[in-house]
Order: structure tokens, then sequence, then C-alpha cells
């Protein structure tokens, strides 16, 4: 029971840890972009 309930947690938070990482790119990616425009603009 125990070790179902740490295997679940853990499968959890591998998910939610892919999620972050994969958001927190593409916001990297979304500065990298608008920082792109700005010195064609200049």
């Amino acid at each position: 029971m125990i070790r179902k309930l740490v295997l679940t947690l853990l499968a959890g938070t591998v998910v939610l840890g892919a999620a972050a990482c994969n958001t927190v790119r593409g916001v990297g990616q979304d500065l990298e972009s608008a920082a792109n425009t700005v010195d064609k603009a200049t």
C-alpha cells in the first residue's frame, strides 16, 4: 500500500516537473524572440 502511494507520488512529481520545464523553456523562447525583434528594429 505504501509502495503504491510512493510510486504514484513519484510519477506525479515527474509529470509536473516535465510540464514545468516545458513551460519555462517556452517563456525563454518567447523572451529570446522578443529580444531578436528589438535588435532587428534598432
